[in-house]
């Protein structure tokens, strides 16, 4: 089991897809943390955050997209 990594000092990104209104629902991820994306809700940032794994993140994006 992979301990969970220190995510305090991450920068956060919105999509360039997302709303900017205030309350609209998004999601943010953040880079830097070798092999893995980790995601949250932007209105609960302080909610626990989600972790995929960079191939996993891949195939969400990939399906998405299609």
């Amino acid at each position: 089991m992979r301990a969970t990594p220190d995510l305090s000092a991450v920068r956060w990104r919105k999509s360039s897809h997302s709303g900017g209104a205030e309350g609209s629902a998004c999601v943010e991820v953040a880079d830097g943390i070798p092999g893995l994306i980790p995601v949250r809700d932007s209105k609960t940032p302080l909610a626990p955050t989600l972790l995929f794994t960079s191939d996993a993140w891949n195939v969400f994006v990939s399906a998405v997209k299609r």
